[in-house]
């Protein structure tokens, strides 16, 4: 009994000294003191073990030993599996900043890091803009118009959108632009999303391009030339990245620049000669100054000795000779301005380069470090006000729609996928909206940017197709009253621009990741690199030392012993503990993904994807837990918490195990599995009762439901066109008094007050006003009500030949 009660202490112990990684000389100590407690009290062959351990732990743990015999073994073996990096590769490893990313992969998370950069909401005059200017451009535009009428943005909200300053958010006020927070810009393509044309042309100049590239890079004339051209409209930007053989792996473009001696205006002028060919560039049919990336050639040696200078990015003018532009591609949905440009012998000067002939070759390192920020923003922030829209229109709809004689948002097929669309929109809110305000502190995420691009889109994605089904005949018929169809339709474009999302989740989040944000590998790769065995040490068993504390730490937190201590209240404490747990098994996984696979991981991309989708999801909710933590919740919000955290981490937990069902080496495989789920999975979906909470919270008039759609535009009397969510909104606030006077009106009817020819609602109001079952004020309102709900019912029509864009081609079905 003894040897059992002492082979628990050392166990114990062990584990204590693992979890707090307190270093080789505590794992001796406790080993040495249990194993002489053995010796005098219980076992000899106990304590010849703990001793043995303790030898072990000496000879390989303490550096006055292991540094003579154990590390240059190590080093030398780590040589030979460690991956190659490329050039490339480093400058987007070396690209942003690590923040929350990288406390999730310690396995042992700092709250006080997250919590510590409060949201600090947008100032006055940010706030101002929102309300008002957004408010009137959004209020122009109808989303068939823009789609289908006129493949175009109306002239006039054109003029409007310059005049304002809304494609100069992020261009310094000292150059004339806006000078907008993150967050601002965030807000700003939140509250426009229920348009994508809208959105997507007042993003992109905001995003990945001239302006940004200027601001970042540009010489002071370019500055002072462009910069306020741009942010007043008078240079429509474009930038030129992608092309037939370079999509997502934009490192490869084929589109050249040779420099080279041309005559310009009877002179000899040193210069660039370009060829190239571009596709899927956004705004490029009308832009008036062309962002150009290409790689850069000297064969002739007329800069200097280098050769092959690698991706440079210039601007170039819409009027260059040699520059073919100005044709359109028809994006899936919604037909954003968006088109093809080529490029035949193209010659332009050196100081068409950004940043002039200094930066030649920088265009990879620029392109990814803005990526880094501008990826977090344009899409997560449109994927943000597409969810918030869909909840005020399926909320509405499905509380208006009646069929049984009840709302179909009270049977339990439609409020399973009410309660994701609530729950994916607050999570894509709360962390848009925080990363936002981490960028606005100075951060530049690079993993988060690719959490953010892949997991919001694939949530608006799969919000609209909850959306659609919930509104059944009434949004797969497109037509004016359509609100809901080609934003569907379109959200495919957002799956594929800024880094497919196949490719983002295999190979992105994971795989930069990986590097970039382990507490010891990026440390590691550098020791090899410059030889330093002294470094490698270091890293090396320090690396060895987390992997033993996340390997204890995950286990006994998966047994509920020694939980995490976060600093979050009763309801949301449990969930932040089993974020610091799965945190602990991520991280383990992780090195153990590493250790096994070494280089091969690169190409195991289903196996880095479910290490991306761990990543993903405790980064997800962290955001929610930030956003519950700093904010005053409103009724309601509590249930959307609750539903969204365990999303989260029932997502986690089935990547886990996915991830263990898969991993190439089974024993270890079996191992990691004992550790880390030692009693099963535990996250399952969340619960049906949360899911009707959340359903009857965002279909009728709630504080709740109001907080989630705060973002976009949900007002009406604004602009000339029907806003269907404030429409909504007016339907909710007399739900109630409505809903009394139907079951009044179904009740009388069911007893035989009321003619049985009274089938249509407005037959039964008139009956039940004859009938003395309304009164008149009863039967006014109810008669008011029905006109604007059989409004909101409606689909369009169109005479027969009204799609035939050749109308010669009209087949006449019934001749006279």
């Amino acid at each position: 009994m003894m040897t059992f009660i002492l082979f628990i202490v050392a166990l114990a112990g062990l584990l204590i000294v693992m979890r707090r990684e307190s270093g080789a000389m505590s794992a001796i100590g406790v080993m040495a003191v249990t194993g002489l407690l053995s010796l005098i009290f219980a076992s000899g062959w106990l304590a010849l073990l703990l001793f043995i351990g303790a030898a072990v732990t000496a000879a390989a743990g303490l550096p006055g030993f292991r540094k003579s015999w154990l590390t240059p073994r190590v080093f030398a073996m780590f040589k030979k599996v460690a991956p190659k990096v490329s050039e490339t590769e480093k400058i987007a490893l070396e690209a942003g900043t690590v923040g929350w990313d990288g406390e999730i992969f310690t396995g042992r998370p700092d709250w006080h890091n997250l919590l510590i950069n409060r949201y600090t909401g947008l100032t006055e005059e940010e706030q101002a803009f929102v309300d008002n200017q957004c408010t009137q451009a959004i209020s122009m535009c109808n989303t068939w118009d823009v789609a289908v009428e006129r493949a175009d943005l109306p002239e006039e909200l054109w003029a409007f959108l310059k005049k304002e300053g809304f494609f100069g958010m992020i261009i310094p006020k000292e150059y004339g632009g806006l000078g907008f927070s993150a967050k601002a810009q965030s807000a700003v393509l939140q509250k426009l999303a229920s348009n994508e044309t809208l959105m997507v042309s007042v993003g992109v100049p905001n995003s990945l391009g001239p302006g940004e590239l200027l601001v970042k890079y540009g010489s002071e004339e370019q500055k002072q030339h462009y910069l306020p051209r741009l942010a007043d409209g008078r240079e429509i930007p474009c930038f030129g990245l992608t092309g037939p053989r370079a999509g997502s792996d934009a490192t490869s473009i084929p589109d050249t620049g040779i420099v080279c001696k041309q005559e310009v205006d009877g002179k000899e002028v040193v210069g660039i000669r370009l060829n190239f060919e571009k596709r899927w560039i956004t705004l490029a049919p009308i832009a008036t100054v062309v962002g150009l990336a290409f790689r850069m050639f000297d064969p002739d040696g007329l800069l200097g000795d280098t050769e092959d200078y690698g991706i440079t990015c210039a601007l170039i003018p819409r009027d260059t000779k040699g520059m073919e532009i100005g044709r359109r591609h028809c994006p899936i949905g919604s037909p954003f301005l968006n088109g093809p440009i080529k490029g035949k012998d193209v010659f332009i000067p050196l100081d068409y380069i950004i940043g002039g002939i200094e930066m030649a070759g920088e265009g990879w390192r620029m392109l990814v470090e803005c990526l880094s920020v501008g990826r977090c923003i344009t899409l997560p922030s449109g994927a943000a006000g597409a969810s918030a829209s869909a909840v005020g229109t399926a909320g509405g709809f499905t509380r208006i729609r009646r069929q049984f004689n009840t709302p179909v948002a009270d049977m339990e097929g439609v409020q399973e996928p009410l309660a994701r669309i609530a729950a994916k929109t607050y999570i894509s809110q709360t962390a848009v909206n925080h990363t936002a305000n981490m960028i606005d502190k100075g951060e530049k995420p690079a993993v988060p940017s690719a959490i953010l691009k892949y997991h919001l889109t694939e949530f608006q994605r799969g919000v609209l197709t909850d959306a659609m089904d919930v509104h059944g005949g009434k949004t797969v018929t497109l037509g004016p009253r359509n609100y809901l169809g080609i934003g569907y339709s379109g959200a495919a474009v957002s799956i594929t621009v800024e880094g497919a999302n196949i490719m983002t989740r295999s190979l992105m989040i994971f795989g930069q990741g990986a590097i970039r944000c382990h507490p010891y590998v990026l440390r590691e790769l550098a020791a090899k690199d410059n030889d330093d065995i002294n470094a490698f040490d270091d890293a090396f068993f320090g690396h060895a030392g987390l992997i033993f504390g996340n390997a204890a730490r995950a286990f006994t937190q998966a047994l509920s012993l020694g939980r995490a201590d976060v600093p979050f209240d009763s309801s949301s404490r449990k969930y932040a503990q089993a974020v610091a747990r799965f945190s602990a098994a991520f991280g383990l996984c992780s090195d153990a993904a590493m250790t096994t696979l070494g280089s091969e991981l690169k190409m195991r991309e289903l196996i880095s994807a479910r290490l991306g989708d761990m990543l993903s999801n405790l980064y997800l909710a962290s955001m929610v837990l930030k956003n519950w933590h700093e904010t005053q919740p409103v009724d309601g919000e509590k249930e959307v918490m609750e539903y969204s955290l365990s999303l989260l981490l029932h997502r986690t937990e089935n990547a886990l195990d996915e991830f263990l069902q898969n991993l190439p080496n089974r024993a270890v495989a079996l191992v990691l599995r004992g550790v880390t789920l030692p009693l099963g999975r535990r996250w399952g979906s969340p619960h049906d009762d949360l899911a009707r909470k959340l359903a009857r919270a965002i279909s009728t008039d709630t504080p709740i439901r109001n907080k989630l759609i705060a973002s976009v535009w949900h007002t009406s009397g604004e602009g000339s066109v029907e806003n269907p969510v404030a429409r909504y909104n007016d339907l909710l606030k007399d739900y109630d008094k409505a809903e009394q006077l139907y079951r009044k009106a179904t009740k009388a009817y069911a007893k035989g007050e009321l003619p049985m020819t009274a089938l249509h609602p407005e037959e039964r109001f008139e009956a039940a006003l004859e009938a003395g079952v309304y009164t008149q004020e009863e039967a006014d309102f109810m008669r008011q009500y029905e006109t604007v709900v059989l409004e909101m019912l409606t689909v369009d029509d169109f005479p027969f030949d009204a799609f035939a864009r050749n109308k010669e081609t009209v087949i006449d079905h019934n001749p006279a």
